[in-house]
């Protein structure tokens, strides 16, 4: 007999996480059905214990440069077990976090391997044995999404890892790490490591480093990287993987003319991309639509399934975690039959280009950050443009900070002066963009954002810099 629910929840990441509590806020019966531990891959193998490491590599790497502030120590030295107890109470704490508002709205949480069923049934092997079924008058799929393999010759070898795999060592082996890939998850390892004084080498297919962002900034990181001393060798690919003398040889081969290379590491990171996980969850007597290897879904995150929805990695083109929690309150508002809080694209009046506020972050050093298009999409769809740029180099708290290399880049659309875009490659990115995409998300113009006073000396001045560089400069 299958226990009822209005809603049913597939995983609990931070897409299925919030859609259980906005569930429960509205006085919905929910539950959630996690097979591994609760918070999904952000909380535990993602978002959270990468950034843990990422501060904590940053401290051991300001520390060495500490001399010019008039700073100075004897010795200075990083344990990695002790980095590695830090990130997992920083998960521990942000996890237990969750689980208390879960307790507090009193949502039910089932440890199992689901599998879904018609009629809106999941039948869940719980993990400590047994069955049981659920049945929800909805059902919300967010299952998220696993590393992707290369099966070229030799990634079976040992020491050739995933991102799983790595954030789960315990002790220090990376004197040389080789990573395939050049998205997020590829420079932000690349930082961590770097900081640690390894010898960090990427090989990315395309033509440039963060493929899907703005060119210019894809080649300003890949010189940052560079000048920090991690090897870059984009339009190249590595096609086999070998072992010799403890080392691990991988094969760079350029993807146009020109000859091989051989680059070697302790380790090998695979980090070129993720897939959604899908694997054990459709019943016999369940299937649902596929597109491009995700769950296929309506414009309201409806599969082909009625009543069935999945949101964030599982379905969604972008894979972040507050997308996933942002679809998963706009499906939970459209079962309680509530208006819509968020937004995840607007198009400004006077215009028909729709433009993502979704911030996209790389917690790398300098931070990175963008929302909205860029002017190149902008143009490409037929807009005029004014670009405001500010350096750096010239803001007060960069100097103070020595943090001087980075730019913030602003798009308008030439005629109503609106902001559509952002791109920013400098300290604090990933805290500031949240005012440009408020700015985007309320159709604000040049001259709006302009009566906003920014304090002296901040990095949020470059903001106030780049917008006055746009209204002062030419239309393109």
């Amino acid at each position: 007999m299958a226990k009822h629910y209005d809603v049913v929840i597939i995983g609990a990441g931070p897409g299925g996480y919030t859609a259980a509590m906005k569930a429960a806020e509205f006085g919905l019966k929910a539950v959630v059905i996690e097979a591994k531990k609760f918070g999904g891959t952000c909380v535990n193998r993602g978002c959270i214990p990468t950034k843990a490491l990422l501060h904590a590599s940053n401290m051991f790497h300001m520390m060495q440069n500490c001399d010019e502030f008039g700073v100075s120590t004897d010795f200075i030295s990083f344990d990695f077990g002790k980095m590695q107890k830090y990130k997992k109470a920083a998960v521990k704490r942000y996890r237990q976090g969750i689980e208390g508002q879960f307790e507090k709205l009193d949502v039910d949480v089932v440890y199992g391997t689901a599998l879904l069923r018609r009629d809106k049934t999941v039948e869940v092997n719980l993990s400590g044995g047994g069955k049981e079924y659920f049945q929800g008058e909805a059902v919300i799929i967010a299952t998220g999404a696993v590393p992707i393999m290369n099966h070229i010759p030799g990634a079976d070898l040992p020491g050739v890892w995933n991102s799983d795999r790595l954030l789960a060592a315990e002790s220090w082996n990376f004197d040389r790490l080789v990573i395939m890939g050049g998205g997020v998850i590829a420079v932000e390892f690349a930082t961590i490591f770097n900081n640690l004084c390894s010898h960090v080498t990427i090989v990315e297919k395309g033509r440039h480093l963060m493929a899907p962002m703005d060119d210019v900034v894809g080649e300003r990181l890949e010189e940052e990287l560079k000048r920090k001393g991690i090897s870059v060798y984009c339009n190249s690919t590595v096609t086999e993987i070998t072992q010799e003398n403890g080392s691990l040889c991988c094969t760079v081969t350029p993807n146009e003319e020109g000859e091989s290379i051989t680059v070697r590491g302790a380790q090998v990171l695979m980090a070129i991309g993720r897939k959604p996980d899908l694997s054990g969850l459709l019943g016999e007597d369940m299937s649902l639509e596929m597109e491009n290897g995700r769950l296929k879904v309506s414009k309201e995150f409806e599969t082909s399934e009625p009543g069935v929805y999945a949101i964030g990695d599982v379905a969604a083109k972008t894979l972040l975690a507050h997308v996933a929690a942002a679809q998963g309150t706009y499906v939970v508002e459209r079962i309680a039959g509530k208006p819509h809080s968020v937004k995840l694209e607007v198009v400004p009046g006077g215009m028909y280009v729709p433009l993502p506020i979704v911030p996209n972050c790389i917690y790398t050093n300098p931070e990175i950050a963008t929302v909205g298009i860029t002017a190149e999409t902008a143009k490409a769809s037929g807009l005029k443009v004014r670009c405001g740029h500010f350096s750096m180099r010239d803001n007060g708290k960069s100097i103070i900070t020595g943090e001087e290399h980075g730019f913030i880049r602003l798009v308008f659309e030439a005629y109503s002066n609106t902001i559509i875009g952002a791109q920013m490659m400098c300290p604090r990115a990933t805290d500031m963009i949240g005012e440009i995409a408020t700015a985007i998300a309320n159709g604000l113009t040049a001259e709006q954002m302009s009566f906003a006073m920014r304090a002296q000396p901040t990095y949020n001045e470059g903001i106030g810099a780049a917008i006055w560089d746009a209204m002062s400069g030419d239309v393109e």
